[in-house]
């Protein structure tokens, strides 16, 4: 695979730094970082974004996430290895990433397990979170960057 363009974050540096400023907030909000790159992981996968499925695997290990757990993420809801609010937490990332999939955008149900998981703070952050990531996807996808670039 080749990227369409030479490195997209050069080019457009001043979005890159926007960007970047939204995961200083995310990754210091208090939501664990686990669960953060877990979050990372299931849109990435869902997107198709290879780079970001890739770096944030490699980040996830890195706080400390096993294998099992990261094998399992795409398939979370059969896999044994998840607690209820990580589990709340997957749920919403597929309703905020799918968004066009459910005339409600996102179900009652998913945000309603959220927020019985999640202080009003610690949502907020997520959902952020949920959105910054599906914007590093498309940026990716569409320029296809290459996976393992950030290595």
């Amino acid at each position: 695979m080749q990227a369409r363009m030479s490195n997209v974050y050069k080019l457009a540096a001043g979005g890159y730094r926007g960007l970047h400023a939204v995961e200083e907030y995310i990754n210091n909000s208090g939501v664990p970082r686990g669960l953060l790159e877990l979050v990372r992981i299931r849109a990435s996968q869902i997107n198709g974004c290879s780079v970001c499925t890739d770096m944030h695997s490699h980040q996830a290990q890195r706080v400390g996430e096993s294998d099992e757990r990261l094998w399992a993420v795409a398939a979370w809801r059969d896999a044994p290895f998840f607690t209820d609010t990580e589990r709340a937490a997957l749920a919403l990332t597929e309703a905020v990433t799918r968004i066009t999939d459910n005339p409600e955008g996102v179900p009652d149900n998913a945000w309603d397990e959220a927020a019985a998981h999640f202080a009003d703070e610690e949502l907020a952050a997520l959902v952020t979170a949920i959105a910054s990531v599906n914007a590093w996807n498309r940026i990716n996808v569409a320029t296809r960057l290459v996976a393992g670039s950030f290595r």
